[in-house]
């Protein structure tokens, strides 16, 4: 099993260094492979200065996120890819233990794991939570939807995933048409259509978090909006064998409202967390899914998955 590192890039080369860094610094070989969407800022300069340690693509003018990362998994050669923005950087065993894991169950798609989020200074945030029991946790892919509807089984960031290569090439790559910031969910839901998936109870992978990043400047009603959006694509795929434990779209709407509308209210943004709050306000399933997503935000890895109606934004 052979693994490449797709890192995408725009005008950071500085913090592309790190990035780089921590893939040629795995403790078993990958290749490297640099998506660069047209930087000014001596990128090519650098990343040529690496010779052949690097895989480089530098797109022919500046297109979008998810279009550079097909570019890169296009220029790749392994037979997985494990994907990470230029900000972002890897656990040195990281591809240790997702070979390892996935060793275990080669029929996987996907693979995903635990992050550290930390701030611009490299200093901890927080870490993202355990999913399900055991160190490697597996989903067979009949369940993947249902835990990604229930939020079960969150893939998270490109720091944090890889998928295998040739699932992702026959999913259609990542969808150059979808928002920023919902690219790479969008990916996960259909990447899910073509294997099973396995998550790692362990840090792997550390993500950095912008004060003021781009899905904090969207508006809420937007971001509410975006996420329902979501929520009803995984909806149409989520086997049949678990439809008798969904809740119905329209709950799942007043659901959003109701938890975007609190976001608002702990934002001082009263009109708005006011509207979406009325939206939801009068249906008892929609306060059932919200009180049970808290208890499962606090639940033990071991509880995650017992089966119940449950959604997270």
């Amino acid at each position: 099993m052979k693994f490449s590192v797709v890192i995408t890039t725009y005008n950071r080369v500085e913090l592309l260094k790190r990035a780089i860094a921590s893939a040629l610094d795995q403790t078993i070989p990958c290749e490297v492979v640099v998506a660069d969407d047209a930087s000014t800022d001596g990128t090519e300069a650098y990343v040529l200065s690496l010779g052949d340690r690097v895989v480089y693509h530098r797109n022919a003018e500046n297109l979008n996120h998810a279009a550079t990362v097909n570019h890169g998994v296009t220029a790749a050669s392994g037979d997985w890819i494990k994907f990470l923005d230029d900000d972002d950087y890897l656990a040195p065993d990281c591809i240790e233990k997702m070979t390892a894991a996935i060793a275990q169950h080669p029929q996987a798609a996907l693979c995903s794991c635990q992050a550290i989020q930390v701030d611009s200074q490299g200093h901890e945030l927080r870490r993202t939570p355990a999913t399900g029991p055991g160190q490697v946790f597996y989903i067979p892919q009949s369940a993947i939807h249902y835990g990604m509807l229930m939020d079960q089984v969150p893939f998270g960031t490109p720091a944090q995933v890889a998928a295998r290569r040739d699932a992702f090439l026959q999913a259609g790559g990542w969808d150059t048409t979808v928002t920023m910031n919902y690219d790479d969910i969008s990916a996960w839901v259909r990447l899910a259509d073509f294997g099973d998936a396995v998550f790692i109870n362990d840090c792997l992978a550390y993500r950095m978090i912008w004060e003021g990043g781009f899905d904090q400047k969207m508006s809420i009603d937007r971001r509410m909006a975006l996420n329902l959006t979501i929520k009803e694509s995984i909806y149409q795929r989520v086997s049949e064998g678990y439809r008798d434990r969904i809740p119905t779209l329209a709950a799942i709407g007043q659901y959003l409202h109701l938890h975007w509308g609190l976001v608002a209210l702990r934002q001082r943004q009263l009109v708005t967390g006011l509207s979406l709050l009325a939206s939801g306000a009068l249906s008892p399933q929609a306060w059932q899914l919200l009180a049970q997503a808290r208890w499962l935000r606090s639940a033990p890895a071991d509880d995650a998955l017992i089966p119940r109606t449950v959604l997270v934004p």
